[in-house]
């Protein structure tokens, strides 16, 4: 019997794998044939044939079908006489042949736009979703989980079950366990409800906290409701961690969002406490420079845009040179024709500083006109990214603060490494012993003039990064900077940095509590009141300088 069955079997052998293989394929084809079908359905003229090809493509969960579907939610999808499908191209003559995307080098000259409705969207997007859901891609499924409703319908509940149970990526699967359960705590079912509430107030933020308090009501006994104790207070404790979560984040986003802010507080200040303290002058157009240092930066980004397109997105490159010789140069030429002829008269000085600031304002509006103008981030300063939920940092708000970084290591550098850097501080401590010993001091004062409002048009240049640029935005900044100077100390740079870093971090962080206006006068009022326990301020002048 043994000699007999092996040949049998080596005969038999390929025609069994044949009939195999054969019963193997015939599901595949099938599947592929209703992906095929339901595919086509989508240029159907039929809007309830449409609606039923996309529940069908939802159904068979192919990734394949999302080009499409997409493009049908976008009105970007094209259809021939034969129901094959195109993707139009938004912007170019370029049309992609669905479900691959190969492009298509002769086009057929009947394509047509399936017209869907509003019956047709509600059944598309939940379809977008699912699928995408299902994706490889984790950015893919992170994208559907945050495009998802605050309340799950009835028909998405089961999906999102599945997809946060075959979850692999740990952030994905909060999420998506998340929206669970805001749709949970309105099930009804009250253990399902106390488990929702325990995850909300674990990991929920403000869009739970909404939830957690409508729920709230709904229980309380005088508003109509049945009372639950134990749901009470699992609610009244969910809250009260969300709430503090969201405290410590919006502490946590007004610090950041401060730094920045102390960063061109600090490069306004900077350049006037380096001219107080040499020349004792109160510059009070010290902030249209920052004002000319933003309005440079427009006019080099038009320059770009009308002579070097290509090279948009470096801009900013050019205009931080450009805004420093142009303000150093105003300085100095402000210094040479004015300012020099009125030292040691504080009061003339005062005046004329604030009749200048007022003609650079006027310049300005007749050359650029009255309204604010935009000055548009390059592509490397856009966006952000999310430091926690609820706290998105800036890509310009961070440049800003490495640039006012580097101008106060460059600035220290130079007062403390080169031969104007000695003789400025000569001047600064003792102005008649420094002339005395052969350092021309008026030389001196016009170099540090135009250093001074030089890196006020740095802090411009900044500036217009994140705000609004227009004739009149210095004039919101030179308050705050006499506050800095006088606070830190005349002529000291830790001083200048450490009352800029305070000023600003402190009204940032005020605002929420106490409002913008009150939070300034709370500041002001603690400035003065140092003031007059220290007159000379945190970092005060040392040796005999100091008692002239």
């Amino acid at each position: 019997m043994r000699t007999v069955l092996i040949p049998s079997l080596a005969r038999i052998g390929p025609w069994l794998s044949l009939v195999l293989g054969f019963l193997l394929a015939v599901p595949l084809l099938a599947v592929a044939a209703d992906f095929d079908d339901a595919l086509s359905g989508l240029g159907s003229k039929n809007r309830k044939h449409i609606k039923a090809s996309i529940q069908e493509l939802a159904e068979l969960g192919d990734p394949r079908a999302l080009p499409a579907l997409t493009a049908l939610l976008e009105k970007r999808l094209r259809a021939d006489d034969e129901g094959r499908l195109y993707e139009w191209v938004e912007g170019s003559e370029q049309v992609l042949r669905l479900p691959g995307g190969e492009p298509v080098a002769s086009p057929p000259a009947s394509l047509r736009k399936p017209r869907i409705n509003n019956a047709v969207r509600r059944v598309l997007g939940p379809a977008i979703a699912q699928l995408r859901l299902g994706s490889s891609d984790p950015a893919i499924r992170r994208m559907a989980v945050e495009a998802l409703p605050d309340r799950l319908s009835e028909k998405e509940v089961p999906t999102v079950r599945r997809a946060a149970e075959s979850e692999q990526d740990a952030e994905i699967r909060e999420l998506l366990q998340l929206a669970l359960a805001r749709t949970d705590i309105q099930s009804g079912d009250s253990q399902r409800q106390l488990a929702a509430v325990e995850l909300l107030g674990e990991s929920g933020g403000r869009v739970a906290a909404s939830n957690l308090r409508d729920l709230l009501m709904e229980t309380d006994p005088g508003e109509g409701g049945e009372a639950d104790p134990v749901l009470r207070r699992a609610i009244e404790s969910a809250l009260g961690r969300i709430e503090l979560r969201t405290d410590l984040v919006d502490m946590a986003g007004n610090l950041i969002y401060g730094l920045s802010l102390a960063s061109i507080l600090l490069l306004v200040a900077l350049g006037l406490g380096i001219t107080f303290g040499l020349m004792k002058v109160i510059n009070m157009a010290h902030g249209e420079m920052l004002m000319l240092g933003a309005y440079a930066t427009y006019s080099v980004q038009i320059l770009f845009l009308e002579y070097l397109p290509g090279w948009i997105d470096a801009y900013v490159l050019a205009a931080i040179p450009a805004a420093f010789l142009v303000c150093g140069l105003v300085g100095m030429g402000l210094e040479r024709g004015i300012i020099r002829h009125l030292y040691g008269r504080p009061l003339e000085t005062l005046l004329a500083t604030w009749g200048i600031s007022l003609l650079l304002i006027q310049t300005v509006r007749l050359l650029f006109g009255a309204q604010n103008v935009e000055v548009a981030n390059p592509f490397w300063l856009s966006g952000g990214f999310e430091l926690f939920e609820g706290v998105v940092l800036p890509w310009s708000r961070i440049a800003i603060v490495l640039f006012a970084s580097a101008t106060v290591a460059a600035v220290w550098l130079l007062l403390q490494r080169t031969p104007l850097g000695l003789q400025v501080r000569a001047v600064t401590q003792n102005r008649e012993m420094a002339a005395c010993m052969g350092i021309a001091t008026g030389r001196v004062d016009m170099w540090t003039f135009g250093l001074g409002s030089a890196i006020a048009g740095l802090g411009g240049v900044a500036l217009s990064q994140i705000g609004n640029v227009g004739p009149e935005m210095g004039q919101a900044y030179i308050v705050d900077s006499f506050l800095v100077v006088v606070l830190g100390g005349v002529g000291k740079l830790a001083g200048t940095v450490s009352a800029a870093l305070g000023i600003g971090v402190v009204n940032k962080l005020l605002e929420p509590v106490t409002g913008a206006v009150f939070g300034k006068i709370l500041v002001l009022v603690f400035i003065v009141l140092f003031i007059q326990r220290r007159p000379q301020g945190i970092f005060a002048l040392k040796g005999r300088a100091a008692e002239i």
